[in-house]
């Protein structure tokens, strides 16, 4: 999902670091509630937790550039139904800030964008979920159909916030229509695919019922609301 260097320049850079604060914003305010409800503890577990496996999505999954920017295994509403959505977002903003320092300092101009591009998504599925999940149904206990919204929900955001940042960057040109038209195409695949990788993770969690230590996982991954 990375936007590439030069997509994006010069003053337009200023919105890509509004709509970060912004989202920043969101993330902080979902940190606040979490810590009072479940305590600093067992969120600072999690963001420590989501920040290495994004780290390790990115560098180690599959990832490939593709049209205007590159598909990878992000897993982002396997991130939200094993550690809440708060943690989630942390470790996401963590994990491409970590991964930019050490590895692709060249993509730092773009973080704005790029987290921009991660957790608004994550904010949807968090607003579907609510929608579409029973409060008396914990997440060990999804079905496919509710796996499948809420993934097709976070790469759907994706590829909106991808294709917005490839148009307001480059404009209408054919070729970076074709471009993004390609991008949006090669996600199909991750939709199929990580529907399923939440069901896997959610069954594996589901074993360990009374052996997972609670601060470790999102209360609601166990248990009902």
């Amino acid at each position: 999902m990375h936007i590439e260097p030069g997509v994006v320049t010069g003053a337009k850079l200023v919105l890509s670091y509004a709509t970060g604060i912004a989202a920043g914003g969101v993330a902080l305010k979902l940190a606040a509630e979490t810590v009072r409800e479940q305590g600093i503890g067992s969120f600072a577990a999690r963001t420590l937790a989501t920040t290495a496996l994004v780290f390790v999505f990115f560098e180690i999954l599959p990832h490939f550039p593709v049209g205007v920017s590159e598909v990878h295994f992000i897993l982002g509403s396997t991130l939200f139904l094993l550690f809440g959505a708060a943690p989630a977002a942390f470790g996401l903003a963590f994990g491409l800030l970590l991964q930019g320092v050490l590895l692709e300092p060249v993509d730092l101009p773009q973080y704005g964008m790029n987290v921009t591009t991660l957790l608004v998504p994550l904010f949807a599925i968090q607003a579907i979920a609510t929608r579409i999940i029973p409060r008396n149904t914990a997440y060990v206990d999804l079905k496919y159909r509710q796996a499948l919204a809420l993934s097709t929900t976070y790469q759907a955001g994706v590829i909106a916030w991808v294709a917005f940042w490839a148009l307001y960057g480059s404009g209408f040109a054919m070729s970076n229509l074709a471009s993004i038209a390609t991008f949006a195409a090669s996600y199909a695949l991750v939709i199929v695919i990580e529907p399923l990788a939440d069901l896997a993770v959610l069954a594996l969690a589901k074993s360990l019922r009374g052996v997972t230590a609670p601060g470790l996982v999102t209360p609601r991954l166990h248990n009902a609301a």
